[in-house]
């Protein structure tokens, strides 16, 4: 997996890639310093030591951070090889000035004074939204990303696993520094919402349906399907497996709404049918949001 892309500088790749770096960490920066960093909240990466260190010694967090993360980038590149361009540079280096930037006008004071835990969930909301839009400009964080990274080349564990093994580690460094069991517990929080935020930008909110629909009405249902909800879908030959009968299984997908239609429809032409409901991230493709929507310019 390759992190470099090849934007002409100046093109207008080039600077949608440069809004979304720097529109992405002044907006975690905004997380950070009036939500998160004032609770001594320490959610993982780079800025959760940064954090630590900053309410210990007084350290700038910008700074900190950016001491960490230049020569993990370098290591990262010397292990891995050239796998981080001039986007993940200027996202730890914009993301440092915004927080030092913020932290100036803004002090250790929260925003939300005395509720942390809402400030841990609104903070999470921001690095969701910040990242995110990172991760649109095909840039990496950088930070303890590069450290999974490392330990993943030299070992089988996934590399899923390993950043939020890396984050553990640094959320209970935070636990040691402030021997405050409230900090690792919000740090966990902000952490959860992040990942579950940075997939809703990436992917969108879909309450689309996917279903698996096993009839012997198959083809009324199959009408259905076709002629009343205009939607396509792809009959599979199938063997009960109690039964050893043969099935046909209709796989289709749907809106919310046109699935509570088809659903009532099923019920009363086959009360036995049987239905697999999933929900989807994002479907693509015609009658849904077209493939090159999806796709990235950048």
């Amino acid at each position: 997996m390759s992190f470099l892309t090849k934007e002409k500088i100046f093109s207008a790749k080039w600077f949608k890639a440069v809004i979304y770096i720097l529109a992405g960490t002044f907006i975690m920066a905004t997380g950070y310093v009036y939500f998160i960093s004032p609770y001594k909240i320490a959610p993982g990466g780079v800025y959760g030591i940064a954090i630590v260190l900053h309410h210990l010694f007084g350290f700038p967090t910008g700074v900190s951070a950016l001491a960490m993360d230049i020569p993990l980038t370098l290591i990262g590149i010397k292990v891995l090889g050239p796998r981080f361009g001039w986007k993940t540079v200027l996202g730890f280096v914009s993301m440092a000035v915004f927080v030092d930037l913020l932290t100036y006008f803004q002090g250790d004071v929260p925003l939300v004074e005395g509720d942390a835990l809402l400030s841990a969930v609104f903070g999470g909301v921001l690095l969701g939204v910040g990242l995110g839009l990172v991760f649109k400009s095909k840039a990496t964080s950088g930070g303890s990303d590069i450290i999974a990274m490392m330990i993943n080349k030299r070992s089988k564990i996934p590399l899923g696993q390993l950043m939020i093994y890396v984050d553990s580690v640094i959320v209970l460094v935070g636990l040691v520094a402030f021997k405050d069991w409230k900090i690792p517990l919000y740090s966990w929080i902000v952490i959860y919402i992040t990942g579950k935020v940075v997939d809703l930008v990436l992917q969108g909110a879909s309450y689309d349906k996917a279903l698996f629909i096993v009839s012997d009405k198959y083809e009324e249902i199959r009408s259905k399907i076709i002629d009343d909800l205009s939607r396509g879908g792809t009959v599979f030959n199938g063997e009960g497996m109690y039964s050893a009968d043969e099935k046909k299984i209709i796989y289709t997908t749907v809106s919310r709404r046109e699935f509570e239609i088809l659903k009532e429809y099923i019920y009363e032409i086959d009360p036995d049918a049987f239905i697999s409901v999933m929900n989807t991230h994002e479907i693509l493709g015609h009658g849904f949001k077209p493939l090159k929507e999806s796709v990235s310019k950048i």
